[in-house]
């Protein structure tokens, strides 16, 4: 039988009325007594009733977590990683209902969420964040900076990162260096683009159209684009991959080829996955700040659900993780 708010304030001595007011950290109870309350509910292992709040309240006590596509174009790795961020922020004050815009058929209402949070991908998202607006069900954007919608987006810069480890395999001694993008339609796969491409221009070096090899995101897209690279007459000393999934996939090709990594060609990939610290070598990436990002999207969702204005525009950097997959060109081939 569960507990009820009744069950804490027996165990308390306290009234009902009070347990309640503590819970939903009311103004009109000492800060020692909430303490208390939400000490002894955790204890007796309460859990909100979500539904009778909901109807008391005229509030559905739903977070929405979107994504432009949970089957297409979206890693694993990074679902799973902001799902469990989102989650861990909100603790237990809302529910958290998952869903992907391209699978979400029902039309948005403001009491099925009292929030949302988009990890938007793509411009065709802005239909979506305009019927959430047009509803004023407050919304945060991660992801991807939206254009001409008064919205708050919280985003890394993809574009900035891929540059600097870019730069990196420069530094190394590359100059012959080769990409496998990522899915064509995501903005993140043109940010990162355009980071590839400025760090060679910037060094003199050219982008070469055959060494840039189109994939989606996935395992296997980046096993066939490498495969299409080392089958080049002259192929590149060093890959860049537009995530790490298309990194662990190139990676196994070239193991398939008896090609080895770091000595015969060096690869980095983008995202931070946690598997790039237990793959063998070790990858070397550009981490995403997804948990900071997730982190601060809740909370600043939380401020537009208090009726805070909506419109900014939050960057979080990333950064350049030094695995093992990275080493020094053999001059007679680069």
């Amino acid at each position: 039988m569960s507990v009820t708010i009744k069950d804490i304030a027996k165990q308390l001595g306290i009234s009902h009325t009070t347990v309640s007011r503590a819970l939903n950290n009311s103004p009109l109870i000492r800060e020692e007594t909430k303490q208390k309350v939400q000490k002894m509910a955790k204890k007796m292992g309460y859990s909100p009733n979500y539904s009778a709040k909901a109807l008391v309240n005229a509030r559905s006590y739903n977070i929405g977590l979107f994504f432009s596509s949970i089957v297409h174009g979206t890693s694993p790795d990074f679902f799973h990683e902001i799902i469990k961020c989102v989650s861990s922020e909100i603790e237990d004050q809302y529910n958290l209902v998952v869903h992907g815009i391209d699978v979400f058929f029902q039309e948005l209402h403001p009491h099925h969420f009292d929030g949302i949070i988009l990890v938007s991908q793509s411009e065709k998202d802005d239909d979506f964040i305009r019927s959430a607006l047009e509803k004023k069900i407050p919304i945060v954007v991660i992801n991807r900076k939206v254009e001409n919608l008064q919205v708050t987006n919280i985003i890394s810069d993809d574009e900035e990162g891929v540059r600097l480890g870019v730069e990196y395999l420069i530094v190394k001694g590359h100059r012959n260096i080769g990409m496998i993008e990522g899915k064509e339609s995501f903005e993140s796969s043109v940010e990162r683009k355009k980071g590839f491409t400025k760090a060679l221009i910037k060094h003199g070096l050219c982008v070469r159209p055959e060494w840039c090899i189109s994939g989606d995101y996935s395992a296997m897209s980046g096993y066939k684009g490498m495969k299409k690279l080392v089958q080049q007459k002259l192929r590149p000393t060093a890959v860049f991959c537009a995530n790490d999934e298309m990194a662990f996939g190139a990676m196994k090709a070239l193991a398939q080829l008896g090609i080895s990594v770091p000595l015969d060609i060096s690869l980095l990939g983008f995202d931070g996955s946690l598997f790039a610290t237990y793959s063998t070598p070790a990858l070397s990436t550009i981490r995403k700040p997804i948990d900071e990002m997730s982190k601060t999207a809740v909370q600043y969702l939380k401020r537009l659900i208090k009726g805070e204005m909506n419109g900014q525009v939050i960057y979080r950097k990333t950064k350049l993780i030094k695995g093992e997959t990275i080493g020094i060109p053999d001059r007679d081939h680069s």
